[in-house]
């Protein structure tokens, strides 16, 4: 089978920094299914786990941890999938990725993709969904259906794969959302995705809070800089309130005054704990996807494909890796077809 992978760990513009490469099809086992993979798209761990590093693959590394297919197989122990189903996934950062015409994934944690949503629209949601909704409302102690009434949600990085899904999310549960976004096509964006309120993360935001009535918010989501924000989201928070955090930080994080002085909750997500770790509830995550998979199709929520390449093979999965690693990315970059 046709695939994409790496050897060494090299600036995006080397051409050896993802090559095409043949490898075997695998077989299902015990909880797995085989996908027919017809569509990907590419986030942050995608380069982050290919950017420069000393050691070298002694085997090609197929990343990439978003994909939508079609079921060729079923292994032994699988329910609730047959060969024919039209699938999506973001799947197990300790796997082979899906940068594969084949590629193997526990059914546990896969959502079925209903016949009205294209496949390249539901390869560009996996992981920012199961992100954005694991962290809003598990993670952090919010409803999914009314737990934001009444309450306000300040969103840094509104424009970006995890920030659309979390607007539409948040005000969904009926939070008042204000995203941050620095560009007119990114604000322009965030409104559309359904912020009431975009203000600029270029600039303190306290006094854009203050200028719009907000003198605290009861919850904040800091999909960027966790480093730049942390001391800013500790005055902004209310007493009681909850951030919640994706991107590890570079320095350490002083926990104490004012999070400690008024029991602000700080909440990690990390999508592929589940899976990589083995967790009792790994089925959670097909769950979710397919509620996230019913609202698509009924319209409560959008896509959030914004660019699609053809085909997947290595140059334009560099090109795409490129695209991410220059920060002005709206939504999600979708590759199909092989």
């Amino acid at each position: 089978m046709k695939a994409v992978a790496l050897t060494r760990y090299l600036p995006i513009d080397d051409p050896q920094s993802l090559i095409d490469i043949e490898l075997p099809r695998p077989v299902a086992e015990e909880h797995d299914l085989l996908v027919r993979v017809e569509a990907v798209s590419v986030n942050p761990v995608d380069t982050k786990l290919r950017s420069p590093k000393p050691q070298v693959e002694a085997q090609p590394k197929v990343l990439g941890y978003d994909a939508a297919g079609t079921v060729e197989a079923i292994g032994a122990a699988v329910t609730g999938f047959r060969p024919g189903d039209r699938v999506y996934y973001a799947g197990d950062v300790t796997r082979a990725g899906s940068n594969a015409q084949y590629q193997l994934v526990d059914a546990r944690l896969v959502g079925h993709v209903p016949p009205s949503v294209e496949l390249a629209d539901a390869a560009a949601l996996p992981l920012t969904a199961l992100t954005a909704w694991e962290l809003l409302f598990q993670r952090m102690p919010f409803d999914s259906e009314r737990g934001g009434e009444g309450k306000s949600l300040l969103i840094i990085g509104g424009a970006g794969g995890v920030g659309s899904i979390a607007i539409q999310l948040a005000r969904r549960a009926g939070f008042t959302v204000i995203a941050t976004a620095s560009r007119a096509e990114t604000i322009d964006w965030c409104r559309t995705m359904g912020a009431q309120h975009v203000i600029n993360h270029r600039e303190p935001l306290a006094a854009q809070l203050q200028a719009l009535g907000f003198s605290q918010v009861d919850a904040v989501l800091n999909l960027a800089d966790t480093d730049r924000y942390w001391s800013v989201i500790g005055d902004l928070l209310a007493p009681q309130g909850h951030v919640g955090l994706i991107v590890e930080p570079v320095g350490a994080l002083k926990i104490g005054d004012p999070y400690k002085a008024k029991c602000i909750g700080i909440h990690w997500e990390m999508m592929f704990a589940r899976a990589r770790y083995k967790t009792d509830d790994q089925a959670e995550q097909g769950c979710i996807l397919e509620r996230v998979a019913a609202m698509l199709a009924s319209g409560e929520l959008r896509g959030t494909r914004t660019a699609t390449l053809t085909p997947i093979h290595a140059a334009n999965l560099r090109e795409a890796h490129r695209q991410l690693e220059s920060g002005s990315t709206i939504g999600k970059l979708v590759l199909a077809g092989w």
